[in-house]
């Protein structure tokens, strides 16, 4: 139901509509972000060659564990903002809007300093090869020069989403997106910059989204209306959205770590291997993102009616997700498997860098479907305000879990398969935990 000031709650009406229909701008939306991301990748990989592809492929993981926090901060204030709106306190929802954008202004500034700083030195750590080291230095340098506008935007879309908005960040991404494919066209292809070409598109796209975004929080006429003037960080207000944030804030920068590793030890089988495992991640994206997208909508579904105190609403949408996200994940597996081949060909024409893709997917694809059981269970519980449990079961299974493998049972195999399996072997114990946890149902408690 949206009402006049234009916030639709999810606390009535069909569950199975409500989510799906908000889920959509939101997959949309990521897919988008993930589109420009893998133009930036096929251009660079036809244009310029398969060491600037390996180049803007490994630094992926970098770029992840360095605005992880971010995401996580966005997640936490899109928490708080819709139990807000779900329990209809004006006052909550504005002291959350204005401290949420003070602290992503801060976080921004500070690792768009530590990406600049550290960019190089990470790439050392992650053993590099020479061949691509210099590339993937000047990419990570000048992306990070602006990526403040990507944790602005980030978190403007986490309150628009938290109101349920999704389809107004979905709008702004579509600008992004055409933005960025013709700036790529334009630096890469029309001017030969490389990848720093597609390192200042990106920076480009990423401040167009976010000025359009804030520009409506500025101007939209509803509870979580933006002022410049009340921008500043209460502390209360603060401390709550980083109790809630910061636990996903840990995870998803813990998990980009562990991915680090895993990005490394895909590094010692050298460049072409850098490049198809890179060209992958790219697609591999396209599957990924709606399954995080399925999460963020049962979080605000679950914000919003676990703070309207809507218990069976809640249980029920987290099986409604499920159900959508098993099915996606599926579907999306066989297509992928079917595609192989002319997937990969649209980022090179190497069969070297070719075969390294195809072999990942041949392990990722079957098994999407437990990522988005694990997603879809913990995004449930997150909604609740209890970020604790899913980021302790994720940090086991997406971390612990990996670096334990890298250490003692990769050694064990003398291909990169070793690296391969990890991926399906840690979504299948993640997905157990998060099921026998969430089976007890005690985080559905509802304490006032």
């Amino acid at each position: 139901m949206e009402n006049n000031n234009k916030t639709e709650l999810m606390t009535e009406g069909g569950i199975a509509k409500k989510i799906f229909f908000f889920s959509v701008p939101l997959i949309l939306g990521n897919l988008l972000q993930q589109l420009y991301n893998t133009v930036d990748s096929i251009i660079v990989g036809n244009f310029v060659g398969s060491n600037a592809l390996a180049a803007v492929g490994s630094s992926t993981s970098i770029i992840c564990l360095l605005i992880a926090f971010s995401q996580g901060l966005a997640v936490g204030a899109g928490v708080i903002v819709s139990q807000y709106l779900g329990a209809k306190e004006k006052q909550g929802v504005q002291d959350a809007v204005h401290t949420a954008i003070a602290l992503s202004a801060i976080l921004g500034v500070i690792i768009t300093v530590g990406g600049i700083c550290f960019s190089s030195q990470l790439l050392r750590w992650m053993h590099t090869p020479a061949e691509v080291f210099d590339e993937s230095a000047l990419y990570l340098k000048l992306y990070f020069g602006g990526v403040i506008f990507s944790v602005l935007y980030n978190m403007a879309a986490g309150i628009l989403n938290a109101a349920g908005n999704s389809r107004r960040s979905l709008l702004y991404l579509a600008v992004a997106s055409v933005t960025n494919i013709v700036l790529d066209l334009v630096l890469i292809a029309g001017l030969h910059m490389g990848v720093a070409g597609a390192a200042v598109a990106t920076d480009i796209s990423q401040l167009v989204s976010c000025v359009l975004s804030l520009l409506f929080l500025m101007r939209v006429p509803a509870d979580y209306q933006v002022s410049l003037g009340k921008i500043r960080v209460q502390k209360k207000m603060a401390a709550r959205i980083i109790t809630v944030g910061l636990p996903t804030g840990i995870q998803n920068m813990v998990i980009s770590f562990s991915n680090v590793l895993v990005q490394s030890s895909v590094n010692g089988f050298g460049a072409a291997a850098m490049a198809g495992f890179g060209a992958y991640m790219k697609i591999d994206g396209f599957n990924i993102l709606p399954v995080m997208s399925f999460s963020m909508a049962v979080t605000t579904f679950t914000g919003q009616n676990y703070g309207a105190g809507k218990i069976d609403r809640v249980k029920k949408g987290m099986w409604v997700t499920l159900a959508m996200g098993f099915v996606y994940t599926i579907l999306t597996g066989v297509l992928l498997l079917t595609f192989a081949d002319p997937l990969m060909r649209m980022f090179t024409k190497d069969a070297a860098v070719i075969a390294f893709g195809k072999q990942a997917m041949r392990y990722f694809c079957p098994f999407y479907f437990l990522l988005s059981i694990m997603h879809g269970l913990a995004g449930t519980v997150r909604g609740t305000g209890k970020s604790v449990p899913p980021m302790v079961i994720l940090l086991t299974s997406l971390c612990l879990f990996r670096i334990i493998w890298i250490q003692f049972v990769l050694p064990l195999f003398s291909t990169i398969d070793g690296v391969f399996v990890l991926y399906p072997v840690s979504w299948a114990f993640g997905t157990v935990l998060m099921i026998l946890y969430t089976w007890k149902g005690k985080w559905l408690v509802v304490k006032r």
